[in-house]
């Protein structure tokens, strides 16, 4: 017997609205959003209970662009297979990565103070081969490869690394530019800059065409599905050892990376 089939009937004619919480920094493993982890999720949205629409619910710096581009794409294949609209509403932050998941949707919602934008690509390390030396260490690294020895943090910068970092930083950047281009269309504001990695408040964000308007999750859907409506929340799962609180040394250095992240946006 199907999930609808044992509802009361008044409940199974009330329209559903799937909500997909897309919270946190956007990385691959067990504490960040990644496309394995959001996977199940993601799927059960679209079916379960026959939703009538997909709500995206973020609140993201960013992260990952592969794991960003894995799960946007998640959620658009699914979209066009059942046919559903999707819509994105922007809580503290949907930058950089998180934007590349908000231009998932159909439409893009924002709160007044919401932080939006943020369309480039970083890189951030140390440099620690003067530390090192300080206290007496010697860095011995042997390769196959001239270029495996890649932006190591323990020797000097090499101009030819930076180069070609910056050449793998354009391509992503390319891509990133490509994906808002191919979501947003002539909503963009062609004479604005949107591209150089700055953000938008809210309604400067609807007015650059990064988002279609300021509005929140519950009253915009009674407003398109009527005050009747329902919503089922899906967020992702956590593994058995952060339940137990077990992952105690891997989630302290996941959580400053994570605060380092919002603190780029004040947050």
């Amino acid at each position: 017997m199907g999930f609808m089939a044992i509802l009361p009937s008044f409940l199974s004619r009330r329209p559903l609205v799937s909500v997909i919480r897309l919270n946190g920094v956007i990385a691959s493993g067990q504490r960040g959003l990644s496309d394995a982890g959001t996977a199940d999720m993601i799927e059960r949205a679209f079916v379960r209970g026959k939703p009538k629409a997909v709500a995206l619910a973020i609140n993201s710096p960013g992260g990952s662009p592969a794991q960003s581009s894995l799960i946007a794409a998640r959620i658009r294949r699914l979209a066009e297979e059942k046919k559903l609209p999707v819509t994105a509403f922007v809580e503290d932050a949907a930058a950089s990565g998180g934007y590349w998941l908000a231009c998932a949707a159909d439409d893009i919602l924002v709160d007044a103070n919401s932080i939006v934008g943020s369309i480039g690509v970083i890189s951030a390390g140390f440099g620690l081969q003067e530390a090192i030396g300080r206290i007496g260490i010697e860095r011995r690294v042997h390769t196959a490869g001239r270029s495996k020895s890649f932006l190591d943090p323990f020797r000097p910068e090499k101009e030819e690394d930076v180069i070609r970092l910056r050449a793998l930083q354009d391509q992503i950047h390319e891509n990133f530019i490509a994906h808002v281009k191919a979501r947003r269309g002539d909503r963009l504001d062609t004479k604005a800059d949107l591209f150089t990695g700055d953000v938008w408040i809210g309604q400067q964000a609807v007015a650059r065409g990064l988002a279609d308007g300021v509005g929140h999750l519950v009253a915009t859907m009674k407003d398109r599905h009527g005050d009747k409506v329902r919503f089922a929340v899906h967020g992702p799962r956590r593994g058995l050892l952060r339940r137990f609180g077990l992952s105690i040394a891997a989630d302290a250095a996941a959580e400053l990376e994570e605060r380092a992240l919002w603190a780029r946006y004040g947050l």
